[in-house]
């Protein structure tokens, strides 16, 4: 990760310095981090969306709630992003001849986090595509173009992050047992994101 982060993190900084970061010469922040962060602001409108929509649904208050918790999760995926990829870098510069078993090791087990975490990002988006549904369709009418905005997001966030999953499974060499579950969360925000367009009466 890179050394310009406080303590907190990615989440600690103002956002012109994530994005100073995110367009440096430095290898993290990158995609992962960003697909993460996307689906926290996703996660971000739902419980905007969902707490204005109190009287309007009966679980509202849970679903504002779940959502801050989905923010949370993906906001720690992004600083896990980080860490996978520089344990990847890490392990490709390890020396070949003076340990050929550890390294293949460290490799496997480096890639395999480098996958899974795009594959968990994707998987929150699709549960928070599914409440920016839920809100489009029964929350306060006036919050239906945020709803909208959050389902689109995080069916983009899953998109993304499926994307680095696949590469990451293709460059070490993994079963494609994460792509199975990376394909399934795609598809539940992207349907998640029409249902909320259909509820929002748009065709933009």
């Amino acid at each position: 990760m890179d050394g310009g982060t406080d303590d907190d993190g990615f989440i600690g900084l103002r956002l012109g310095r994530f994005l100073d970061l995110v367009a440096s010469r430095e290898p993290t922040p990158g995609g992962g981090a960003v697909a993460a962060m996307t689906a926290a602001m996703a996660a971000s409108l739902v419980a905007m969306a969902a707490r204005f929509a109190s009287g309007d649904v009966v679980d509202a208050e849970q679903i504002a709630v779940r959502s801050d918790g989905h923010r949370g999760e993906v906001t720690e995926l992004a600083e896990r992003d980080g860490r996978a990829f520089g344990q990847v870098l890490a392990a490709l510069r390890s020396p070949r001849d003076v340990d050929p078993d550890g390294r293949r090791g460290a490799l496997h087990a480096a890639w395999t986090e480098a996958a899974t975490v795009p594959v968990l990002i994707a998987e929150t988006a699709g549960r928070i595509a599914l409440d920016a549904a839920n809100i489009a369709r029964d929350g306060n009418p006036n919050l239906r173009g945020d709803a909208c905005t959050a389902g689109f997001l995080a069916a983009g966030s899953a998109r993304a992050a499926s994307t680095l999953a696949e590469l990451n499974v293709r460059a070490g060499k993994l079963p494609p047992e994460l792509l199975d579950r990376a394909a399934a969360a795609v598809r539940v925000a992207e349907q998640a994101a029409r249902a909320a367009q259909q509820a929002a009466g748009t065709t933009a």
